[in-house]
C-alpha cells in the first residue's frame, strides 16, 4: 500500500472533481483517492444519481453508500436483495463486486460513497452530529476525513487549519506520530476512519 504523506488539509466542496461514473451511467464528485496516480487504495466521492442505473463494478473493494440529499434511492442486487436507503442519511456497506441496480424512489439524489481495497485497508465510517468541541485521534499509520453534512466547524487548536462549510472535507494523515485534532462547530459530519490490515 502507498503511504499517504503525513499531515492534514482541508478539501473545499468546490474543489471536488465532477467526473463519470466507471461505466459511464451517472456522474460522481471525487473528494480524492489515493494513491492519486495509478490504482487507488481508496476513495472518497459523492455520487451524483440522476436517473434509474446500474452501479459501476470494483472486484476486490469494499464500499459504503451514504445517502446525502434527496428522497431516497432502492439498490436492487443481483441475488435479489433490495435495501432502500432514505433521508436523513441511511447508509449501506456491499461488495464492490455484487451486482447492484440503483433505482431512484422520488427524484435525484446525491450519496457518499466510500471505497476501499480490502485486502490492503480496513475501513470504518460513522454519522456524528457537531455540537462544540469535538476531539479527533489519528493514530500512527491511520488516516481520518471529516466530511461536514450541514453547519460551520473550526479548528480550535493550533494547526491553522481553514474552516469548514457544509460540503467541505478535512483529511488527517498520521505517519510514525499520532495526530491530535479540535473541531468546534454545530452541524452533523460523517468521519471516516481508514488503517492497514493487520498483517
Amino acid at each position: 500500500m502507498d503511504t499517504m504523506q503525513a499531515g492534514s488539509r482541508v478539501l473545499p466542496a468546490n474543489s471536488y472533481r465532477r467526473e463519470r461514473w466507471k461505466n459511464g451511467a451517472g456522474w460522481t464528485r471525487e473528494i480524492l483517492r489515493w494513491p492519486e496516480a495509478g490504482d487507488w487504495d481508496w476513495r472518497l466521492s459523492i455520487a451524483e444519481i440522476e436517473q434509474d442505473a446500474p452501479f459501476s463494478r470494483f472486484p476486490g473493494v469494499d464500499r459504503e453508500l451514504v445517502l446525502l440529499s434527496g428522497n431516497g434511492v432502492r439498490l436492487r442486487f443481483d441475488d435479489g436483495r433490495a435495501v432502500e436507503l432514505r433521508p436523513p442519511h441511511e447508509r449501506l456497506r456491499f461488495a464492490g463486486e455484487e451486482g447492484v441496480h440503483g433505482e431512484l424512489l422520488d427524484g435525484p439524489t446525491q450519496d457518499f460513497n466510500l471505497m476501499w481495497r480490502r485486502d490492503a485497508l480496513d475501513a470504518q465510517l460513522w454519522h456524528r452530529p457537531l455540537v462544540g468541541p469535538m476531539v479527533i485521534f489519528a493514530e500512527s499509520g491511520s488516516t481520518w476525513a471529516l466530511h461536514l453534512l450541514a453547519g460551520q466547524a473550526r479548528f480550535a487548536d493550533d494547526s491553522r487549519l481553514p474552516g469548514l462549510s457544509a460540503g467541505d472535507t478535512a483529511l488527517f494523515a498520521a505517519g510514525t506520530e499520532r495526530l491530535r485534532h479540535v473541531v468546534d462547530g454545530v452541524g452533523e459530519a460523517l468521519l471516516v476512519r481508514m488503517q492497514p490490515v493487520a498483517r
